[in-house]
């Protein structure tokens, strides 16, 4: 699956305003329209609406190739900005709350689920960059991993693409199942809540699944969830140095990622600037209204460069990469939940 026709992994510094407008435009109608299907659907995501609209819209119309600069401005530059906002949803008084524990769960269910899943990744003859974006995807926060994991691996976009689709099909899956299955094993609410924020992909999904098992699991969900989002930091930071000391090594003409991405530094300063209270609830309100905004815009232009032709070519080795990964997740945060207690 690749992006838009002829896009260009980055906007050249040449392109003008007048040349970014068409796309961006198209991006901003569809997010204003993701946003409001989302308030009929809370259950469902505003940013894998957009990925669904943006799949569906290519699919059925050809794009004009005066799109294409502003769909790529939209699908990195915006999304660099919105991945960096969402460090305002972290409050690290919060997450402490959560007990010394919990907090060591969260680390091992990041990284045992990145180090095993890209493992088996290179077990099953895919790519390291598909196998590492798939554990990103599914280890940390879905989509938005997804794109910040190719911000350093240098993946194709057709890799890109299938795992934000795949961390779609099986994230949507998970937001029915943990309920069900927590209540099978008789997990308690808190339990419940506890596992369904530390296996499931998205953020909008934790919310969903956690709303679905009880209003203390809602907010316990979030909690955990929040906190494998902060582990998007380091977990990027690491992938960067290693990008850069494999570039080096093999001596491949490719650009070599800062050590620390500049959105990274903006997603820990945001973070940082919420956990001193400083920041009013107005500011808090519009900003998250932003940061919403920018990755469903982002996640719409993503999703216009997936076609059906790309589906039938994922093969059974992405597919069972994806299946495996979210068992793996699953079952490190399920052991996670009952050692805490």
């Amino acid at each position: 699956m690749s992006a838009p026709p002829s896009m260009p992994r980055t906007s050249s510094p040449s392109t003008t305003v007048t040349a970014l407008l068409p796309g961006v435009v198209l991006c901003a109608a569809t997010t204003a329209l993701a946003l409001g299907a989302g308030r009929w659907l809370p259950a469902v995501s505003p940013l894998l609406l957009a990925i669904v609209l943006g799949a569906v819209v290519a699919n059925l119309l050809p794009l004009p190739a005066r799109l294409t600069p502003g769909l790529s401005f939209t699908a990195k530059e915006l999304l660099r900005v919105g991945i960096a906002l969402l460090g305002l949803q972290l409050v690290l008084g919060d997450l402490l709350g959560l007990g010394p524990g919990m907090l060591a769960v969260v680390v091992a269910v990041v990284g045992f689920g990145v180090a095993g899943t890209a493992c088996l990744g290179r077990l099953l003859g895919l790519s390291r960059a598909q196998g590492l974006l798939i554990a990103c995807g599914f280890s940390i926060c879905g989509a938005a991993a997804v794109a910040a994991a190719d911000e350093v691996v240098e993946a194709e976009e057709e890799e890109v693409l299938t795992s934000i689709a795949l961390v779609v099909i099986f994230g949507t899956v998970m937001i029915p199942l943990v309920p069900l299955l927590a209540q099978a094993m008789g997990l308690e609410e808190t339990q419940a809540g506890l596992w369904a924020g530390g296996s499931i992909h998205e953020v909008a999904q934790v919310v969903a699944a956690g709303g679905a098992i009880g209003g203390s699991a809602l907010t316990l969900a979030t909690a955990v969830k929040l906190a494998r989002v902060l582990m998007l930091a380091p977990v990027i930071t690491i992938l960067s140095a290693r990008q850069r000391t494999h570039s080096t090594a093999t001596g491949a003409a490719v650009r070599r990622p800062a050590v620390v991405p500049l959105f990274i530094v903006g997603f820990l300063a945001c973070a940082g600037l919420r956990s001193t209270g400083l920041v009013s609830e107005p500011v808090l309100t519009a900003a998250h209204g932003a940061q919403t905004g920018l990755l469903t815009a982002a996640m719409f232009a993503l999703g216009t460069g997936i076609r059906v032709s790309l589906l039938t070519r994922v093969g059974a080795r992405a597919f069972l990469l994806a299946a495996a990964a979210t068992v793996w997740v699953a079952g490190l945060a399920l052991l996670g939940v009952l050692w805490v207690g």
